[in-house]
């Protein structure tokens, strides 16, 4: 693993880049955090002997009070860096808001990053630890749900521009652009069987065409090391979604029109979801070999049921598309109004200039009168 805490962060490891779409944006922190624990042999030691369970317990936690004076300092100074890097985040989002005159309640909004302690800004203590593996945990909990979310209003949004586009096209074109779409949703599902992922069938071609072996010498031991690719003893679920590529490449094809590539990698998150449900016994996120060669005997994996693609599973009910389309037309109809209510707001503002304009000219012509009266009053004593 990048990081001994391998039941926490070997979570994060295959998601890395994708954590600004997730709103998790201390990553950096929770990187540096672990790499200098990693370095006290005290706590290196500690967390191979802890479980899972008792490390979202917050037990683990407990073992910062033992590590060396070095690596407390350390986690002190990263602590600051991270609690001053907040503290810019908010200041720039308030500048964004136009908020400059509005003084800024900083402990208030720190509230809202659970991760660290905000009430001690300047040393990274027990309950530190304590919170950012329970955020983390929490997070990598609701990842898969959230990913879920995103890629349904992703399948709306373009399912809503697609019949927004119908709109604009006359009774002819409009329906030539049906009867493609048509052929390709057609195109789209009309590809090889896809096995049941997991399951022995499913292994076998990846044993055979990925590794090059004979199907008939198929060893499910021998299987998981070949593809247990850091040798840790463990499937996580970036070398679980690696297995299911060639199932994947039966249906999607990056050249072709009628596949979607966001479509592809919602198809190898569900694939990896239902291996993890049937096979992680112990829902720790990881596949041990035992776990493994356990589901290997299972009827499942020797006689599984056919595997439903996302062609035959639309993400989305009509009524929550209905529900999506009314949201989308009262935000238009909120920017609308807005738009409406700025316009008002710049013609109020330009006749209040001009009125000024007007006063001022106003101003300067009784100036002016009154200096030619003066004049003439003075040459009239003279």
């Amino acid at each position: 693993k990048l990081y001994l805490m391998v039941q926490i962060f070997d979570f994060f490891s295959p998601f890395l880049i994708t954590l600004q779409d997730t709103g998790l944006h201390y990553d950096r922190y929770l990187r540096e955090v672990i790499d200098f624990l990693e370095k006290d042999q005290h706590f290196r030691e500690k967390l191979h002997n802890t479980d899972m369970e008792d490390i979202k317990q917050g037990k683990l936690a407990k073992e910062l009070d033992f590590v060396s004076h070095h690596v407390r300092t350390k986690l002190d100074e990263l602590k600051r860096q991270e609690v001053n890097r907040l503290r810019t985040l908010i200041k720039a989002k308030q500048d964004l808001e136009g908020g400059n005159d509005i003084a800024v309640d900083h402990q208030a909004l720190l509230k809202q990053f659970e991760y660290l302690n905000h009430m001690n800004p300047h040393t990274f203590e027990v309950e530190d630890l304590d919170r950012l593996i329970k955020s983390a945990t929490k997070d990598l909990e609701n990842y898969d749900k959230e990913r879920h979310e995103e890629f349904k209003r992703y399948e709306m949004m373009k399912e809503h521009d697609r019949r927004e586009h119908l709109k604009t096209l006359g009774e002819e074109e409009r329906k030539r652009e049906e009867e493609h779409y048509e052929e390709m949703r057609k195109k789209h599902a009309d590809h090889p069987k896809v096995n049941h992922p997991g399951s022995q069938n499913q292994l076998k071609e990846v044993w055979e065409e990925a590794d090059g072996l004979d199907p008939e010498d198929f060893d499910p031991k021998t299987f998981f090391n070949i593809h247990d690719t850091n040798g840790d003893g463990f499937f996580d679920e970036q070398e679980l979604e690696a297995l299911f590529t060639k199932e994947l490449e039966k249906i999607y094809d990056p050249s072709n029109e009628e596949d979607d590539m966001v479509e592809m990698e919602e198809e190898r998150l569900r694939m990896r979801e239902h291996v993890m449900n049937e096979v992680d016994s112990n829902k720790d996120r990881l596949v041990s070999l035992d776990e493994f060669l356990i589901a290997t005997k299972k009827k499942e994996f020797l006689e599984p049921d056919s595997w439903e693609t996302l062609e035959q599973n639309q993400a989305y009910t009509d009524e929550e598309m209905r529900e999506f389309e009314e949201h989308l037309a009262q935000q238009e109809q909120d920017l609308n109004q807005k738009a409406v209510d700025l316009q008002k707001q710049r013609d109020e503002l330009e006749r209040q200039q001009e009125q000024l304009n007007e006063q001022k000219k106003e101003l300067q012509q009784v100036r002016k009168t009154s200096t030619v009266c003066n004049n003439c009053h003075k040459i009239r004593i003279k």
